[in-house]
């Protein structure tokens, strides 16, 4: 028995030591890998102070109407991975990306990302950077609940809102959520672990499917190594159900809607759910209407020409 013990208790530290073989070795790669990065990690917006971190927002373009584009969940760089459709506007609207907190060149920080922290720090930075109220809002997949939560309080500054596959409250009802997955993945990249899997970010739709040069490229690459499960993400993940819940019991907006509405394919939920949940909520206002794009869920890197040809026609109307 004391033998098999001994062998167990070799083993075991053979293993315990290639692990940390490891991880000494991908910390210090990632480590050498950022300081190279370093000349692409600068922003092409403004940095403004919000709650005592450093918020980036972009802005380009002249017009009377200020599109506002708010990412999903996790999305590494916000400003990159919407340029393949804002680009297309900038003639004749003004088009706005606020960073959050963790995300692009924004600051990371460890706080709430409460519902109505979220919002209010989007409207300060916006404010910060000069762009005044009423917006048009362009909400992807989880800023969805954002836009919603914005539209219910703040109806006068909403002129309306533009879903690319955007989330609806009801479908964070079932949410599941695994913290030790989440820990573990933001400790692989924190100590770059991903970059020996390039495909993690080969495969981003605005590289893959979108119509970035190959410097911005480059530069989303050194963003997302980044930018992956930042503590801010990480606190998002953790709130969105309350947040859900909070959007889903107040008033619903009665702003006008347009819903641009994937395949479901890459949401992480069954398709017809996903598509089903905003087909309803958008049936469910007074001046909604939605499109089906044969798409996967980043639906402005694929569909792009589409979304921004159907929205000029939405905005006209308005």
């Amino acid at each position: 028995m004391k033998k098999i013990i001994k062998i167990i208790g070799i083993f075991t530290s053979v293993i315990i030591a290639i692990l940390l073989l490891i991880i000494i070795i991908s910390y210090t790669n990632h480590k050498i890998q950022l300081s190279k990065e370093k000349e692409l990690f600068i922003p092409n917006g403004q940095i403004v102070l919000v709650n005592d971190h450093e918020i980036h927002t972009y802005t380009e373009g002249l017009g009377k109407n200020t599109l506002v584009f708010m990412s999903g969940g996790g999305t590494s760089s916000p400003v990159l991975d919407f340029k393949s459709l804002y680009s297309l506007f900038s003639n004749e609207y003004k088009i706005a990306v606020v960073e959050k907190s963790g995300y692009g060149f924004s600051q990371d920080k460890n706080s709430s990302r409460d519902i109505h922290t979220l919002v209010e720090e989007t409207r300060l930075a916006l404010s910060k950077s000069g762009l005044e109220p009423p917006y048009i809002l362009y909400p992807h997949s989880m800023s969805g609940i954002e836009a919603l939560y914005w539209s219910e309080q703040y109806p006068e500054e909403v002129k309306a809102i533009i879903g690319l596959d955007m989330a609806v409250p009801e479908i964070y009802e079932d949410f599941p959520i695994n913290p030790f997955i989440i820990r573990l993945s933001a400790f692989g990249s924190n100590i770059g672990i991903t970059r020996f899997f390039p495909s993690i970010v080969e495969d981003s739709a605005a590289i893959k499917f979108g119509n970035l040069t190959e410097e911005e490229k480059n530069i989303y690459r050194a963003v997302f190594y980044r930018r992956t499960l930042t503590k801010s993400m990480q606190n998002e993940i953790k709130e969105i159900q309350s947040n859900a819940e909070i959007v889903k019991q107040n008033k619903t907006s009665n702003v006008p809607m347009l819903f641009f509405i994937s395949n479901g394919e890459g949401t992480g939920w069954d398709k017809d759910k996903w598509i089903n949940s905003q087909i309803e909520y958008i049936e469910s206002i007074s001046m909604g209407k939605y499109i089906k794009l044969d798409s996967g869920h980043y639906v402005h890197d694929i569909k792009y020409e589409k979304i921004a040809e159907e929205s000029i026609k939405f905005i006209e109307d308005l």
